[in-house]
């Protein structure tokens, strides 16, 4: 069986299979003959930490990789996915962007360093970051061609990568999406701005949309369809404000479909808690290979034979670095949700952790730079879905408060958790904006705690 694993940046589940009305109709089919996960999470907001657990299995604080790979963070590379595929037959391919290792442009030294058989990845020289969806079709088109001529002599695992929907967004929004007609998802309010913003969001996404249609008909065309196991996902939820980079839904919640062939559930919906830390033990028991022994997540396998079989009982999700410091952590249930700040000397927002944006722009007028954060705080999310009425003090959910924070600390101590340990040191080689910094781009030096030199 082959694994072919479809990734875009920046996500959630801003996307048609999940009811959004955004041009991704290939994307829908797929999802009726596959298995929609609704409720999975990374375990971290952020592009390289996110990526890092899916394909180690294990927590950010456990792999090393606590902030951005583009800025300095590393991991141990000998627990990748890719390494453990490599040593048990399959052929490893890189086709786009991975968030691993090094600059996410650099596909040379990623596949290099991460450890892939072979990099297909077409040049990405010359585009502007506003451009870079041509880049994700051509490498489509080059994933297609390698598709053609597949000797079929050993299994393959090809990671295929989309710059899309990154920002900066495509700034010439696509003819078919009227951006006077188009609903900014929450908890952006409506305006003329994240009208824009989003319209030109949807015309990443119906980018992306084509790039992945082109290689489901590939597989499909070369006899592959049947052989393979077909993993979309995202990293975490859309760069916009209280979205990335935060523990709320709109942060850690993310697209999951898989398509495993002679499965029971294609196109059933699965609704139990999913960890995207799952996806690595999953493979294993679809696969029939030996689960390696540094794996936290648990396998969700039986829900491709029944789409109500009992997953989890509560994900876990942290944040540690992005551009500035932000150590954050939270357990969340199929009901509540708990969330603790550490960095308690600074409770405002952390600007330079929002991506710049349209959206971005307009709140910074209108008083982000005033928002507080809770030190810790308490949702019931039957009845407060957007998480903005923190009960952490209502007497009526104490018994609950004290559950959630137990159940925080007990996977703290197990999987030992470097955040017990007090404040993060920041090593020399990351790049880190101090907590204060507007821009994580900033040409300021003195806006750095770090230059990662």
């Amino acid at each position: 069986m082959n694994v072919i694993y479809i990734h875009t940046h920046d996500s959630g589940r801003v996307l048609s299979p999940y009811g959004y009305n955004v041009p991704t109709p290939n994307l829908k089919k797929f999802a009726t003959d596959a298995t929609i996960f609704t409720q999975c999470y990374t375990v971290s907001p952020t592009c390289s930490p996110s990526r890092a657990a899916l394909l180690t299995g294990t927590y950010p604080h456990q792999n090393g990789m606590l902030g951005l790979a583009h800025r300095g963070f590393t991991m141990d590379y000998s627990k990748h996915l890719v390494n453990y595929l490599n040593n048990n037959g399959f052929h490893t391919v890189l086709c786009g962007i991975q968030h691993e290792a090094g600059s996410y442009l650099d596909h040379e030294a990623g596949a290099n360093i991460i450890g892939y058989k072979e990099d297909i990845t077409c040049s990405n020289s010359g585009y502007r970051q506003e451009d870079l969806i041509i880049w994700d079709q051509k490498n489509a088109d080059k994933l297609s061609k390698w598709l053609d001529s597949y000797d079929k002599r050993k299994p393959f695992f090809i990671s295929y990568g989309m710059y899309a929907t990154h920002r900066r967004y495509p700034d010439i929004i696509d003819d078919e999406i009227n951006e006077n007609m188009v609903k900014p998802p929450y908890p952006l309010p409506n305006n003329p701005a994240t009208r824009r913003d989003h319209a030109r969001y949807m015309t990443s996404a119906k980018s992306a949309d084509i790039c992945f249609g082109k290689v489901i008909q590939s597989l499909k065309e070369n006899g592959l369809y049947e052989d393979t196991i077909i993993i979309f996902t995202t990293d975490h939820g859309l760069a916009n404000p209280f979205s990335k980079c935060t523990l709320f839904d709109s942060g850690i919640g993310v697209s999951l479909i898989i398509r495993v062939p002679n499965s029971n559930t294609k196109g059933a919906v699965v609704d139990n808690l999913i960890s995207n830390i799952d996806v690595f033990p999953t493979l294993c028991d679809l696969l029939g290979l030996q689960k390696p022994n540094y794996l936290e997540g648990i396998s969700f396998a039986k829900s491709f034979e029944d789409h109500e079989a009992p997953t989890r009982n509560e994900v876990f999700a942290e944040v540690n670095f992005h551009t500035s410091y932000e150590p954050i952590r939270c357990v969340r249930t199929e009901r509540y949700k708990f969330i603790k700040y550490y960095d308690t000397s600074y409770l405002k927002i952390n600007e330079s952790n929002i991506d710049e944006s349209l959206s971005k722009d307009f709140l910074l007028k209108n008083g982000l730079s005033e928002q507080v954060k809770y030190k810790e705080a308490l949702y019931d999310l039957y009845f407060d879905v957007g998480e903005r009425n923190n009960v952490i003090e209502d007497p009526r959910y104490e018994n609950i408060k004290i559950q959630l924070k137990e159940k925080l600390e007990k996977h703290l101590e197990a999987t030992k958790d470097i955040i017990l340990e007090g404040e993060i040191p920041i090593k020399k080689e990351w790049k880190v904006n101090k907590k204060e910094s507007k821009q994580a781009s900033s040409k300021d030096e003195g806006d750095y705690v770090s230059l990662g030199r």
